[in-house]
């Protein structure tokens, strides 16, 4: 994978501004990418796209393959011809700061079924459900089964209930106009000369799409329920580990059928963005497997993964890897033997810089690397460094105190404007890429992380207003992209 030195932003789509609750791909979106290209920025990084589960993370997806309806822009409607400008007088009032997930997703359904209303098959609908014919058909189904069967999960379904032809109808409609929006963006991206990197979840949801039509690629019960379930152990996160509560992967069935499923995610998700970010490289190496029935990922076990015979695979049939590995956590040498022996690169996070063993200080970095200041598991930048100083204060003798002093020497720093010491760290360093979350970039505190992992609750929720990305922060990061020749 041939990617030239460059930088970009990190942002999910549900956190741009906007009217209506939530980011979507409209007018918003449009104005983020011109933003992009006047800070002189190559790369916007955005979260996985997929319909999210009750709990609205975007790694704990419906299905592979299909689009999250609630980033579908009102507006967009209008100007296609399903909406009247009256239709959207009188939103309700939303937040401009968070996202509240349960009135956002009752207004916009309202919505789509009323622009549904107004909609009739045409040939570039026709086409997309020709193309899409591996995956729509079935995953409109699932969502018309859940529907008729009172939401639920798949395998409670009753044989006798039979799902409305037009509720299918109106689940293609939705996937139909999602794609329609999100590839209009991708041009607008294009023009701009911004390249987006996406995002694969390892694992999906179980009461989802892919498990349903496909349960013999996953360690399920006879009653269609997970025995194991998949996660990580104790970690700088979680002193209990991460439980996610996907089922995990039968390698040995996807083998025998030629990896086809990851062939087909994989290639679908390549039509939307440039580059992938494959989250949790080293589950393919091997995967942290819990008992289904344990409430804490601490008694879990390795094991083997698929190894280089998936990527093996895949670059067969597909013809190139522009995959980039989140190597980070518990990574052996055989995850990173697999990593190299493909040549995918790496990652790296400043703010781990100063807890490890130095991997994750651009001293320590080689050019196939990309470089965060955090990720959207970590605290904002600002956030982190307040936390530090207020233990560090409280416990002078502590390890903690220390870590504090480190940073101070590293970066030349005493705190102030400690967000854009991180920032310029990364972006004058020699990895080949470096990401910058926007939260970062406005220097804004804790109330702004995006995800605490081992919170079930109350994560992905924030947004920033237009106001906040002003023109000199900006010319800021502009001057900074260009004198660390990005």
């Amino acid at each position: 994978m041939k990617i030239e030195r460059s930088s970009g932003i990190l942002l999910h789509v549900t956190s741009l501004p906007g009217r209506y609750g939530i980011g979507d791909l409209g007018e918003e979106s449009r104005w983020f990418v011109d933003c992009l290209a006047e800070a002189k920025q190559k790369l916007w990084c955005v979260l996985p796209l997929g319909p999210t589960g009750p709990e609205n993370s975007p790694y704990q997806s419906r299905s592979a393959f299909a689009g999250n309806p609630l980033l579908i822009s009102p507006q967009e409607l209008v100007h296609h011809g399903y909406l009247s400008r009256k239709d959207l007088l009188s939103p309700p009032l939303f937040s401009d700061s968070r996202v509240q997930f349960t009135a956002v997703r009752r207004y916009r359904q309202s919505l789509l079924e009323k622009a549904f209303e107004q909609f009739s098959e045409n040939k570039d609908y026709l086409a997309f459900e020709r193309k899409n014919r591996l995956w729509l058909q079935r995953f409109a189904l699932f969502l018309a089964l859940c529907e008729a069967n009172g939401d639920v999960p798949w395998n409670r379904f009753d044989p006798a209930i039979k799902p409305k032809a037009e509720r299918i109808r109106y689940h293609k409609f939705v996937q139909y106009e999602f794609f329609r929006q999100w590839h209009a963006l991708r041009e607008h991206c294009q023009r701009r000369s911004i390249s987006i990197m996406g995002d694969v979840p390892f694992y999906v949801e179980h009461d989802g799409a892919d498990v349903w039509s496909h349960p013999e690629l996953f360690d399920l019960d006879k009653d269609g329920e997970p025995r194991t379930v998949g996660g990580v152990p104790p970690d700088y996160f979680s002193k209990d580990g991460q439980l996610w509560g996907n089922p995990t992967y039968r390698w040995d069935k996807m083998e025998e059928q030629g990896y086809q499923w990851w062939i087909d995610r994989f290639r679908a998700v390549l039509q939307l963005v440039d580059f992938l970010r494959l989250d949790h490289f080293r589950g393919f190496e091997a995967f942290w497997s819990v008992r289904a029935d344990q409430s804490t990922a601490r008694n879990g076990h390795w094991e083997k993964g698929s190894g280089a015979r998936l990527f093996e695979t895949v670059r067969k049939k597909l013809g190139g890897l522009p995959f980039i590995a989140e190597n980070l956590g518990i990574i052996t040498p055989e995850v990173e033997d697999l990593r190299r022996q493909f040549g995918l690169l790496g990652m790296a996070v400043l703010q781990f810089a100063f807890d490890d063993n130095g991997i994750h200080r651009p001293n320590n970095y080689v050019r196939e690397l990309v470089t965060f200041t955090g990720t959207h598991d970590n605290d904002t930048t600002r956030g982190w460094w307040n936390a530090l100083r207020r233990v560090a204060r409280s416990r002078p003798r502590s390890a903690d105190f220390a870590k504090l002093n480190c940073v101070k020497a590293y970066l030349q720093n005493d705190g102030r404007e400690i967000h854009w010491s991180f920032i310029q760290a990364i972006l004058t360093s020699v990895a080949e890429i470096a990401v910058v979350p926007l939260q970062d970039v406005l220097g804004l505190g804790s109330e702004a992380r995006m995800n605490l992992p081992g919170r079930a609750k109350g994560n992905w929720r924030w947004r920033f207003e237009e106001k906040q990305l002003t023109p000199k922060l900006l010319k800021r990061l502009a001057d900074l992209t260009e004198v660390s020749g990005r």
